[in-house]
């Protein structure tokens, strides 16, 4: 079956390029030039089910792109799931971290070279298709319960809003609790794309993971800041 794709973009000469290139490998884009048309298809998705992925501009004509993924995450049901690869034509640092703050998977500035969408892309999807583990499926500590096979976070019973890619990061380090992980084996653990060392994007993640497992997450007590190294996911919890 051809990976499903929803692109939100205004530039449909774009779309219609990025369609061509991608339909080469198998999967099958559909476009909105609007947010209104992409969050139309995520909130009643047809016959086809839901997008295994969304492509977002960020300079959208009806609303902005980071309006647009807080709603996708905001929705009920496995729609606020589906992974976000946002495209901007903006330089700015602040855009993209603020863009992984409120969920985006991954970002990538324009222009950009159609092979480097596709590894991006495949790179999102394995990630969550490798997410299931075959042995035991629930990691538990304390009250916080890691569901691998169902891909959900629970603290004390009550659901936590995850992205597929934080999901991932908190599954890496939980396997490793009690191990002190750089941010270069925490990526290797994932399998994501190759970062630069001054990428942020890992520290922007697990600031969204400990605002949603943590009590206090100023003062974390699960992931834990080895200063100069990574993290740590303390083995003993509440």
């Amino acid at each position: 079956m051809a990976t499903q794709l929803l692109m939100i973009e205004d530039d449909t000469r774009l779309a219609q390029m990025v369609g061509e290139y991608l339909g080469q490998s198998g999967m099958l884009v559909t476009h909105h030039a609007d947010a209104a048309g992409g969050l139309a298809q995520l909130q009643g998705p047809g016959s086809g089910g839901l997008p295994d992925l969304v492509i977002l501009d960020l300079m959208l004509p009806d609303m902005d792109g980071l309006e647009v993924c807080r709603r996708i995450r905001a929705l009920q049901g496995p729609a606020a799931q589906v992974p976000v690869l946002m495209l901007t034509a903006k330089g700015d640092p602040m855009d993209r971290i603020i863009g992984l703050e409120i969920g985006a998977d991954d970002y990538l500035p324009k222009p950009f070279e159609p092979r480097e969408l596709l590894a991006r892309i495949r790179a999102i999807l394995r990630r969550r298709t490798d997410g299931a583990a075959p042995a035991a499926q629930t990691l538990r500590f304390g009250s916080l319960e890691i569901d691998r096979d169902a891909r959900t976070v629970t603290v004390g019973g009550q659901p936590c809003e995850l992205t597929s890619y934080q999901f991932d990061l908190l599954v890496a380090i939980a396997e490793r609790a009690g191990r002190v992980l750089t941010r270069d084996q925490i990526m290797e653990a994932v399998r994501g794309r190759e970062l630069e060392a001054f990428d942020r994007s890992i520290d922007v993640h697990m600031g969204r993971i400990r605002a949603a497992i943590e009590q206090d997450a100023k003062n974390p007590r699960r992931i834990l800041t080895v200063r100069g190294v990574g993290y740590v996911f303390a083995k003993q919890q509440d």
